[in-house]
Parts: structure tokens; C-alpha cells; sequence
């Protein structure tokens, strides 16, 4: 391993940790960072995708007391019963991950395949657009009437898990479409932000599991490095997971997508007409 490839990895790591907690795309940052440090987009997209697991077991480690109590309710599951307050959040968890991988899944082929076509300042370009659009999402959803519920239904698992499905796209954000579907129905912010870390624990997974089957292993990056950054992520995105939730809980993210967004149209534009 190069002193190079050791920094793009600890680089990684750190965005990764960072904005995997924000209403930004984690997947749209980390593949911006690397397209611009010379990775291949469509390289850049699998390494995005797969280094979320680090960012995955931070989020398993903070609510770990709350899977464990989600766990524990797994043998008195019914179908009956599947949405009583004692077993929604797991029944909510499987619909909408099932959800999640019917929509990502062709939605990932897709991608993958797009972003080989394109130069890296269209891709970039691209990134941007998609950031704008998830701003949109956010500042619509700002100015819904917020309610009190706690308890997902099986309408909320449809609509959230399939809203999580386009995030595979790069520049859509996870936390953000997630959250914000919560939003618009009428759960309060901090549960919103709950129920949507939860639900990326499978579709992280799920995601990384995807990128490495097809890439057939781990995608562009020696097994040290990514060893590296995923340890980086991992110890990153706990550390700053609680201090970002209340940011996220007090701040208009929106305002960053249009600025993140606005900033990789226009760079991304500049590099395409100098390629």
C-alpha cells in the first residue's frame, strides 16, 4: 500500500463518517471526493456503496440497545400482530428493506452502468443535480405541519423503504429522502431521524453485499486500504453521530444541498468543457 492510497483511504473514511449523519448524500460527497482524486466514476460509485458499511456498524453500535429490544421481540411475532406497538419497528425494518432492494437493486445496474459512460465532469455535474433535487425534497418537507407518531404502519414501510431504494443513486440522499418521507407523515423530527438510521443498518448491508457480487470482490481497492477506511468511518461516524443528530434536528440542511449542489454544476461543468 502507497502513502497515497493510505491517504485516499483515511480521506474516505473521514467523509464517510462525516455526512453518512447529515440530509446529504454520503454516497454523492464520497463519490464527488473521489472522482476528483482521480478514481474512475463508476469505481467511485461501488467504493461509496461498499465503504457505507463502516458507517453501518456505527449506527448498529449507537442503537444497540434498541435492536437488541427489537430482537427480542422476534419470537412473538405474528402476521397478525406485525404492526402492535411491541412488534412494528421490526416489521417495519423487513417491509421496507424489501421495498428498499426492489426499487435499488435495478436502480443500481442502472447506475453503474450510466456513470461508465460518462467523463468525470458530467458525472460530477450529474452528482450536482441530484444534490439540488434531494434540497428540494428537504425544503418541501420543512414545511409540513409535523405530528406526534411514533409507531410505523405498513403504509410508512412501502413508502419509506421505496423513497430509500433511489438513494443507490449517487447524489440522492438516503438520511434525507427517508427522513423527510417520515416528515410528510407526521412523525416528529427526532423519531423521523430514528426510524431512518435504523432502516439504513439492512440497506447498507444489502447495498455493500450488491457492490461486491458484482464487482466480483471488493471494488477497485486493495484489501488493506479498504480495511483502513472502513475502520476510519466506523470510528468517525460514532463519534460524531450523536453531536450531528442535533444538528440535523436544529439546522435546514436544504440550504447545503443547494450549495453542495450548485458547487458540482458548476465545477463539475468547468472540468467537462476542459476535458
Amino acid at each position: 500500500m502507497t502513502t497515497t492510497e493510505l491517504l485516499i483511504a483515511i480521506l474516505a473514511g473521514i467523509v464517510q463518517g462525516v455526512v453518512e449523519w447529515l440530509p446529504v448524500s454520503s454516497q454523492g460527497n464520497l463519490s464527488l471526493v473521489l472522482t476528483l482524486v482521480g478514481t474512475d466514476p463508476a469505481v467511485a460509485v461501488q467504493l461509496a456503496l461498499f465503504l457505507q458499511l463502516g458507517t453501518t456498524l456505527s449506527a448498529a453500535t449507537y442503537y444497540r440497545a434498541e435492536i437488541a429490544t427489537i430482537l427480542k421481540t422476534l419470537p412473538g411475532w405474528r402476521p397478525t400482530r406485525a404492526y402492535d406497538a411491541d412488534h412494528a419497528i421490526a416489521t417495519y425494518v423487513v417491509v421496507a428493506s424489501l421495498f428498499t432492494g426492489l426499487v435499488g437493486i435495478p436502480l443500481y445496474v442502472l447506475a453503474v452502468d450510466l456513470v461508465s459512460d460518462l467523463t468525470g465532469g458530467v458525472f460530477i455535474a450529474v452528482i450536482g443535480v441530484l444534490l439540488v433535487i434531494t434540497g428540494l425534497l428537504q425544503r418541501a418537507s420543512d414545511d409540513v405541519s409535523m405530528g406526534g407518531r411514533e409507531t410505523p404502519s405498513l403504509v410508512d414501510s412501502i413508502l419509506v423503504g421505496s423513497a430509500q431504494g433511489f438513494a443507490i443513486l449517487p447524489g440522492i440522499s438516503r438520511s434525507g429522502v427517508t427522513a423527510s418521507a417520515l416528515l410528510f407523515r407526521s412523525y416528529d423530527p427526532p423519531t423521523a431521524f430514528r426510524l431512518s438510521f435504523l432502516l439504513s443498518i439492512p440497506a447498507s448491508v444489502g447495498a455493500a453485499a450488491l457492490t461486491v457480487a458484482s464487482a466480483g470482490g471488493l471494488p477497485g481497492i486493495a484489501p488493506v486500504p479498504a480495511a483502513v477506511a472502513l475502520g476510519v468511518s466506523a470510528v468517525v461516524g460514532y463519534l460524531t453521530i450523536d453531536a450531528l443528530m442535533r444538528v440535523v434536528e436544529r439546522v435546514p440542511f436544504a440550504t447545503v444541498c443547494f450549495a453542495l449542489g450548485a458547487l458540482a454544476i458548476i465545477g463539475g461543468g468547468g472540468i467537462a468543457l476542459v476535458v
